[in-house]
């Protein structure tokens, strides 16, 4: 990969098709990142690879809570994303948000499904002004 500069999207079809093969491309990222010059472009040229491997029907996801999930609502959430992305794998990052009161954010690349307590509150009092 060394050589002329490549566009973002050319850098994320490669390694989103290392990943879909099954290789950890962690350090051979980092170091095309450094070797290039473009360690800056890091968060922008993992949100590229991120979008490819979705094209490729692998979705990674994070979902904030306000407590741990259980090994259901995770499964649910893994089914309710194929169904509605079409994706063949979905790969969920959870995480707990300690200022969400209930419900849960789900973040895809490209979307966002916020079905958290507060976004409701939000949403009514909005609607009553």
């Amino acid at each position: 990969m060394a050589g002329a500069k490549l566009s973002r999207r050319k850098i994320a079809a490669y390694f989103a098709d290392e990943i879909a093969d099954g290789r950890n491309i962690t350090k051979q990222l980092a170091a095309y990142l450094v070797e290039s010059k473009r360690v800056r472009e890091a968060d922008l040229v993992v949100r590229d690879i991120e979008a490819a491997l979705a094209d490729r029907g692998i979705l990674l996801t994070d979902v904030a809570s306000s407590r741990e999930l259980a090994a259901e609502t995770k499964q649910a959430i893994t089914a309710f994303l194929k169904q509605t992305t079409g994706a063949k794998d979905v790969h969920i990052r959870s995480h707990v948000d300690p200022y969400l009161l209930g419900g849960v954010r789900i973040d895809t690349p490209g979307a966002r499904l916020d079905a958290t307590l507060r976004h409701k509150l939000n949403q009514l009092t909005a609607s009553k002004i």
